[in-house]
């Protein structure tokens, strides 16, 4: 029996379980946590020139690699951690994903103990409030002038990995920006979730 839900047209999700959960429960929802905020950003470094699927089934593995990606036990991670990572064939082994990730944590606790909320930081750049699209398929653009500002931002704090190509999906798969397509079951439900 096919599936009657009208789904955003990625490549590869159709018929895939995993990928459909994500999209249909958790990929466009706000998410307001600093820290799960974090991790996704952290995630999506770890996808650079990957697909998203790898990562996402690898999700599991990373967090527990990554001590749950709380940033005060990742913050602390030292060479021993290092190696560790690099042979934990669950997550993907790239010396310098894991360096980001960790240098990522202590940008992050460097930003708590000035003051500065991460959710606050990350939610200014679109006034507190997700952007609304209404793209139809093949519309979807790869970056936005607003993801090259937040990768500018990000980069200017140190981070790594956070190229506006995907800083974008980052917004996306956050909350940021509501990219459901138009005609996708999750569009409308997802701006309702709007504060």
């Amino acid at each position: 029996m096919s599936d009657p839900l009208s789904r955003c047209a990625w490549y590869g999700m159709a018929g895939s379980p995993v990928y459909e959960a994500y999209h249909d429960t958790e990929w466009g929802v706000p998410e307001y946590d600093s820290r799960a905020l974090w991790e996704k950003l952290v995630l999506d470094g770890f996808q650079a020139g990957l697909s998203w699927i790898t990562i996402l089934k690898k999700r599991e593995a990373f967090r527990a690699a990554f001590a749950g990606f709380d940033p005060e036990k990742v913050a602390a991670f030292d060479e021993e951690d290092r190696a560790r990572l690099m042979a934990d064939a669950g997550i993907v082994r790239s010396g310098a994903k894991i360096d980001a990730a960790i240098n990522s944590a202590r940008i992050y606790l460097a930003m708590r103990d000035c003051g500065e909320d991460f959710s606050d930081f990350c939610w200014g750049f679109v006034g507190g409030q997700p952007i609304q699209n209404s793209f139809r398929a093949g519309e979807v653009p790869a970056q936005t002038p607003l993801a090259v500002e937040v990768s500018k931002a990000l980069k200017a704090r140190g981070f790594k990995f956070v190229g506006p190509v995907i800083v974008y999906a980052w917004m996306q798969a956050t909350g940021l920006v509501n990219d459901h397509l138009s005609d996708c079951f999750r569009h409308q439900p997802v701006k309702a979730m709007a504060r």
